[in-house]
């Protein structure tokens, strides 16, 4: 455990603390620059990420990376090297579900995750932070901070490298402060606000 968690412990997620998981990264990306393009209306948008991050979420816990502290007060969503974010047959599931969160924006739904994917390194094994977000009764106490810091601790016990996508360029400078450097960026379609592709030698 982390100096910075005080009395709060991480631990892995399991299916059993999935809704708990997709409140704490819902709430936390509401106004994300990025996902608030994707999921527009304010007030549609907390139905259509419980929806859309349980989704996710939950592929991602086929692996013991999705950590938490002990009242999912933070969370944060890791891919090991080598494993997807979600499982084979769940890739057909998301064109269907964005049709049905964001109707004819949809396409443009598709087109940020292909964005993501062609920005995506895959030259070196790594692990990839896809999400990390407090719940916003716990922010301004460095929680989420605190648990990218155990985070990076267990994967520099195994000597490699993490990748993340920065959604909000607010976020930057506090990645930077545990190693990662910025590498690239791209754009949401018909957005002015990038996406900043973060990496972070093995150490």
């Amino acid at each position: 455990m982390t100096a910075g968690l005080d009395s709060l412990s991480v631990r892995p997620a399991t299916q059993a603390d999935l809704a708990a998981v997709t409140e704490t990264i819902s709430l936390a990306f509401h106004d994300d620059p990025t996902w608030s393009w994707g999921f527009p209306d304010p007030l549609t948008r907390q139905e259509q990420y419980a929806v859309f991050w349980r989704f996710m979420i939950g592929g991602a816990l086929r692996y013991p990376w999705v950590l938490m502290t002990g009242g999912c007060e933070a969370a944060a969503v890791w891919i090991p090297p080598g494993g997807t974010e979600l499982a084979e047959e769940d890739e057909a599931r998301l064109g269907p579900l964005l049709e049905e969160l964001l109707g004819e924006r949809a396409a443009d739904g598709l087109e940020l995750f292909a964005r993501f994917d062609a920005a995506h390194p895959h030259e070196e094994p790594h692990y990839y932070l896809s999400l990390l977000g407090t719940h916003p009764s716990h922010t301004g106490r460095g929680i989420g901070m605190a648990l990218l810091a155990e985070s990076l601790a267990r994967i520099d016990g195994e000597h490699l490298p993490a990748y993340l996508e920065s959604s909000n360029p607010a976020n930057n400078h506090r990645y930077q402060r545990y190693g990662f450097e910025a590498i690239g960026e791209f754009y949401p379609p018909g957005s002015d606000i990038p996406v900043t592709t973060m990496w972070r030698d093995a150490r």
